[in-house]
């Protein structure tokens, strides 16, 4: 089966993750969705984001991860665009099996 796969790059400071998951589960039922948070990670601004022992962050990198079909992903994206900024979003064709 043809899916497609579509990561979102945010972090823990935007406080979108949990709106983008919510949308996804309950507005456009995708058929699975995994939110990852990283332990390091920098973006566009260079700025380091990072967890250690002693200096836990709050700003961390998050990656929340859905598949479906091409039509319900473009559907799911275009429904969740205002909590996103542009060039945080990679979406590319998968076999699920």
């Amino acid at each position: 089966m043809n899916v497609t796969v579509a990561r979102i790059y945010v972090t823990e400071g935007e406080h979108v993750h949990k709106k983008i998951f919510e949308r996804l589960h309950d507005d456009h039922k995708v058929k699975g969705v995994t939110v990852y948070r990283g332990i390091t990670g920098f973006g566009r601004s260079g700025e380091t984001h990072s967890s250690t022992l002693l200096d836990v962050s709050l700003d961390l990198p998050v990656v929340i991860e859905f598949f479906d079909s091409e039509e319900n992903v473009n559907a799911a994206l275009a429904s969740i665009d205002d909590l996103i900024s542009p060039g945080h979003v990679l979406t590319f064709a998968a076999d699920l099996s």
